[in-house]
């Protein structure tokens, strides 16, 4: 096999392939010397087949099956002997001559191919000694313990039907149909039945609940109402719409007290140790928080520090993920570029920016890990899996046995677990402070920020994507 390079562009590397045919030919009278011991042919007694007859019969089927290996070993050879480190499968190019073909499949010519290869970007990883962050944490009160607990009360009351002719009032539940119009025409998602609304609690648009005090079981009542401008189905926004609502029932609510009896109705054996629950279940939501704030920071930080060329079709391929996001969400929600004060390729650009940017990233912490030993064992990657099943409550076994039969789907459980180890490290590598702030500034501006970088992709480690796309206005922490 002689391979010799004809392009290196960027990281685009091209090599043209030559296999001589007495090598094809070789492989495969090894293979069909292999395959007369296998097969049973009338007339033959196992392993006396003919070489020439087996040639006849297989030689085309195993020559196919040759010429694949083939390229494939001399692919892996020329990227073992030149180093490379690939960012996509390797794109063949074979001849498209039919004599050429054919004498190849005779094994009477030789086999010659190109092959472009697309690589990784080679760069040196920064000092990060000179990189300070703030990290936002937030303190659990007293007060916050009490509101969780009133909230889980107001939950978790019963509801006891009222006597007929008895009026709906504030803190009530009522049970409605109803069908919306909008100018006289009834809507999309405007009619439904059996509705339960407890009134006061914000649950429907602004003004919709209110006009329910005083109903009663059997009354027709008119809700005038008009949705938000913000309402997130664009076509609906701001628009006055009539409800024709028929209340069929209405119910009080039970009083609940939050003590020792509403604690056991949890599974906890006192009203502490409930408490003691929902402040760690509230820490964990603090904790979790500043985790996601302070990573977007660090990446942040080490987005100002590098800059190289990246592999187009990783970009490629990110970039294409995140649009399909932003035109799914556009077109549940109803909105356009317009309503964010964009056009479609202002949008596209600003999206091409951040798949750059992961893109990068990604790389970045692909190379710290590898540099680091960052390692994920397999224990740690079943865990996640198993994690994954219970959220399937009953279906468990398919999920389990889905990954387990699935390499790609387990590599896409190993890869953010992999980029939380290696933000871990960087994090011990750089100054970081932390600074005690209330709730409302840790959740400050939560809704224009991502869930930092969830880790996914083949190829490599640690490549950072999104979990899903955020509008094209909003500030992207990828």
């Amino acid at each position: 096999m002689q391979a010799t390079q004809t392009r290196a562009d960027g990281l685009k590397r091209e090599f043209k392939v030559v296999v001589p045919a007495a090598e094809l030919e070789t492989k495969l009278a090894g293979e069909l010397s292999g395959l007369k011991d296998r097969v049973r042919i009338n007339g033959f007694r196992p392993g006396k087949v003919p070489m020439a007859h087996l040639r006849k019969l297989y030689g085309r089927a195993v020559m196919a099956d040759v010429v694949q290996n083939t390229v494939n070993e001399a692919n892996r050879k020329i990227i073992e002997d030149n180093s490379l480190k690939l960012a996509n499968e390797p794109k063949v190019t074979l001849s498209e001559d039919k004599d050429e073909v054919e004498a190849v499949m005779e094994a009477k010519g030789d086999l010659a191919y190109t092959v472009a290869l697309e690589i990784l970007p080679a760069f040196q990883l920064k000092d990060l000694s000179d990189v300070a962050i703030t990290r936002e944490t937030a303190e659990v009160t007293d007060a916050e313990v009490d509101e969780a607990l009133a909230r889980m009360a107001r939950q978790n009351r019963a509801f006891t039907t009222k006597a007929e002719g008895e009026a709906a009032a504030t803190g009530d539940r009522v049970t409605i149909d109803f069908v919306g119009t909008i100018d006289g025409e009834p809507f999309e998602g405007g009619s439904s039945e059996g509705v339960q609304v407890e009134i006061g609690s914000g649950g429907f648009i602004p003004g919709f609940e209110e006009q329910l005090v005083g109903a009663k079981a059997g009354d027709d009542v008119t809700v005038n109402a008009t949705f938000p401008d913000e309402y997130p189905a664009k076509q609906l926004a701001g628009k006055a719409a009539s409800f024709a609502v028929k209340v069929k029932e209405v119910a009080s609510a039970a009083e609940v007290t939050v003590d020792e009896d509403f604690a056991k109705g949890f599974g906890l054996e006192s009203l502490d140790k409930l408490k003691e629950a929902v402040r760690a279940s509230i820490e964990r939501d603090y904790t979790a928080q500043s985790r996601r704030k302070v990573k977007k920071v660090l990446l942040d930080a080490l987005d100002a520090k590098y800059d190289f060329e990246l592999p187009p079709s990783l970009v490629e391929q990110e970039f294409a993920g995140v649009w399909r996001q932003v035109e799914n969400d556009m077109k549940q929600t109803g909105r356009t570029f317009a309503d964010d004060e964009t056009t479609e390729d202002e949008a596209k650009a600003e999206y091409q920016r951040i798949a750059e940017r992961r893109v990068r990233l990604g790389l970045v912490l692909a190379e710290i890990g590898e540099q680091a030993a960052v390692k994920v064992s397999d224990d740690e990657v079943t865990q996640a899996v198993v994690e994954r099943a219970r959220q399937f409550p009953g279906q468990e076994k398919l999920v389990w046995d889905y990954y387990r039969k699935n390499p790609q789907a387990l590599a896409e459980v190993r890869a953010p677990i992999f980029e939380e180890k290696v933000v871990d490290h960087i994090l011990t590598q750089v100054a970081v402070t932390d600074n005690v702030v209330s709730r409302e500034a840790l959740f400050a501006d939560e809704d224009s920020e991502s869930d930092g970088e969830e880790g996914k992709g083949a190829k490599e480690e640690g490549k950072a994507a999104p979990k899903k796309a955020s509008r094209a206005k909003k500030k992207d922490s990828a």
